[in-house]
């Protein structure tokens, strides 16, 4: 393995993590809702379970999907039934009083964690960037180094996405619009909790 790969790795993460997605949106409204310390704390829960997904997947989870489908639909149908109930509950309470409705570090780091438990889809995109991109026969010492290398990632960028996203007038323009920005979360999660739902692949 070269330097290149992972840097190359690096990338289509950024480019990952940059997109829409349950995890994107579940760190925005944590972060300006909590502040800084939810905000990290729900990306350091985002990014080990993302990074788990990626052992997961160089130990060979992905095939082990493609041989006992069953499993994978398992998880699929539990993880869209869990983002509909998150974006129930965000809908629910979009007019109650923020600090009423603020999570505590280990809550935001469990909420992180399920968040991105809930879309098994992850190993499969993970086995697919890592087939591209890295050499066969990769040496437990290299694995690891994968492994911790996207974890660190993860933690940068919603490290950085939550100092950004808690200031003073983002957070006040948040609290001002927090019923309709609340609603538009839970209907981004729910839409994407139900195409997990009825997704056939």
């Amino acid at each position: 393995m070269e330097p290149a790969h992972l840097i190359t790795f690096n990338l289509t993460l950024l480019a990952a993590l940059m997109s829409p997605g349950p995890a994107m949106m579940y760190a925005m409204r944590a972060s300006i809702a909590g502040g800084f310390r939810a905000g990290f704390a729900t990306g350091v829960g985002l990014g080990l379970m993302a990074a788990c997904w990626t052992a997961l997947a160089l130990l060979g989870l992905g095939g082990f999907f493609a041989l006992v489908p069953w499993a994978y639909g398992v998880l699929k149908l539990g993880g869209a039934l869990y983002l509909i109930w998150i974006a129930y509950g965000i809908w629910r309470d979009a007019r109650s009083p923020v600090e009423m409705s603020l999570p505590s570090r280990q809550r935001a780091f469990v909420g992180g964690v399920l968040v991105n438990l809930a879309n098994p889809k992850s190993v499969l995109f993970a086995s697919a960037v890592l087939l591209v991109i890295f050499p066969g026969n990769l040496a437990p010492a290299q694995k690891a180094l994968i492994v911790a290398n996207h974890f660190a990632v993860e933690c940068v960028v919603y490290g950085a996405f939550a100092a950004a996203l808690s200031s003073p007038p983002v957070r006040a323009a948040y609290l001002r619009a927090k019923p309709g920005f609340d609603r538009i979360a839970a209907a981004v999660l729910g839409a994407l909790g139900l195409r997990l739902l009825f997704d056939r692949t």
